[in-house]
C-alpha cells in the first residue's frame, strides 16, 4: 500500500475528514472529531498510526516487524504500522477498518447515527 492509497481509503470512510492539529507535517484522520488515523507524509517508507483493540495489537507486534507499539500514543491502545511491502494491502485496510470501527463504536449513539 502507498500512502496515496492509505489516504484514499481512510478519507472513503462515511464521516471522515483529514486535519493537521499537529501542524503541517502530520496528516490526522478523525470521525465525528476522534482521532483514528495518522500519519506524516514525508516519512520514508510510509508509516501509520492506527488504533488497535490491546490484544490484537499484542498479536500483531509479535507477528509483523511491521507493526510496533504506536510512535508518541497510547501503546497499548495504538500501533505504528510500516508500510514496506511485509504485508498484504488486504491485511493493512482491515486495520484501517478496525481502527475506524473502533472509534465509531465508541461515539455517542447520535454521532453514529450520522455515519449512516
Amino acid at each position: 500500500m502507498t500512502l496515496p492509497d492509505f489516504i484514499d481509503y481512510c478519507l472513503a470512510k462515511p464521516g471522515t475528514e483529514e486535519t493537521t492539529p499537529f501542524g503541517p507535517e502530520v496528516l490526522v484522520y478523525k470521525v465525528c472529531g476522534k482521532m483514528f488515523a495518522l500519519c506524516n507524509p514525508d516519512d520514508v517508507p510510509p508509516e501509520a498510526n492506527l488504533k488497535c483493540d490491546p490484544d490484537r495489537a499484542i498479536e500483531l507486534r509479535d507477528e509483523y516487524e511491521a507493526v510496533r507499539p504506536g510512535y508518541h500514543m497510547n501503546k497499548r491502545h495504538w500501533n505504528t504500522v510500516t508500510f514496506d511491502g511485509t504485508m498484504s494491502d488486504d491485511l493493512l485496510r482491515d486495520l484501517i477498518d478496525h481502527s475506524y470501527e473502533l472509534v465509531v463504536n465508541g461515539l455517542k449513539k447520535a454521532d453514529r447515527d450520522t455515519l449512516k
